[in-house]
């Protein structure tokens, strides 16, 4: 692990029985436009997975539909499977011509689409799998039984959850220790907030997605920007500070194909924003 980043016990959280740095990385941008195809310059891309390793980070979270399959192999390719990166990926949704995103979570699909992101990933096992949006078509429970077992046959070493309601997260720990829940939350979109009180009270990691939307920062520019000020921050750093300080079992991953982005987004880490800040930033959103 990079000794660029500090460890302590706040800034990390325990997956299963592994310890991560809170802030790691989202490789969905890792794409072409759109999240479909590869990237112009797959060099920078393969780049950006290892600066971010080498900034630190120790968590990076993908999917077999960004690309689709792009984002999985070009990580494969930056890194491997290193012992000190703990690599996330998900299975669930598909991707037509139109760059749409549909849910599919038949049975046989995702223990066919496992296979195909070990092989990109260069893993022989995923370190968390996640079921990526439920499937209106396929029954819940059938689906993440199929993360169940995919874990006990040793492919999956643990499972999370997304996109998720309160109820269906509670279906789901009924049939796997559900170690991440991963649904959008920033803020200035806290309409996950129950969702983000039952990690908290099951020490659940919560994987928040879209930390920092451009339309929702903007929602509050002005107050993220003062804040920056005193800080020497952007507002994006605020943002991200903001949720690491909004509960201990929070888990940002900022994406970004820039490595200046990335070098950026990893300094949010060492933003320290005092009580008062903190609640104003809480006051400004609406949670539920």
């Amino acid at each position: 692990m990079s000794s660029e980043t500090p460890q302590n016990e706040s800034d990390t959280f325990e997956i299963g029985d592994r310890t991560v740095h809170r802030l790691g990385f989202g490789a969905m941008r890792l794409c072409g436009e759109d999240i479909v195809g590869p990237p112009e310059d797959e060099e920078t891309a393969r780049e950006v997975v290892r600066r971010a390793v080498d900034c630190g980070v120790d968590l990076i979270d993908t999917a077999d539909s960004y690309g689709p399959g792009v984002s999985e192999r070009l990580i494969g390719e930056a890194i491997g499977d290193p012992d000190d990166v703990l690599v996330a990926t998900k299975a669930g949704l598909l991707r037509n011509r139109d760059g749409d995103w549909i849910p599919h979570g038949d049975p046989d699909y995702v223990r066919n689409q496992v296979l195909a992101s070990l092989d990109r990933l260069r893993a022989e096992t995923i370190d968390l799998y996640q079921y990526h949006r439920p499937d209106p078509d396929v029954d819940y429970e059938d689906a993440i039984a199929t993360f169940a077992d995919l874990q006990d046959e040793g492919l999956v070493r643990q499972v999370g959850v997304s996109n998720v309601s309160v109820e269906q997260l509670e279906t789901a720990r009924e049939h796997v220790d559900v170690a991440t829940v991963q649904n959008r939350y920033n803020v200035d979109d806290r309409s996950n907030a129950d969702v983000l009180e039952v990690c908290e009270e099951n020490d659940i990691g919560f994987i928040p997605w879209a930390p920092i939307d451009g339309d929702d920062l903007e929602a509050h520019g002005d107050l993220l920007d003062e804040i920056g000020e005193e800080h020497d921050a952007s507002r994006r750093q605020v943002a991200l500070a903001w949720l690491l300080e909004r509960s201990p079992v929070m888990l940002p991953i900022p994406g970004t194909s820039s490595p200046d982005h990335l070098e950026s987004n990893v300094e949010a880490s060492r933003v320290s924003l005092s009580d008062d800040e903190v609640e104003r930033l809480t006051e400004a959103g609406v949670e539920g």
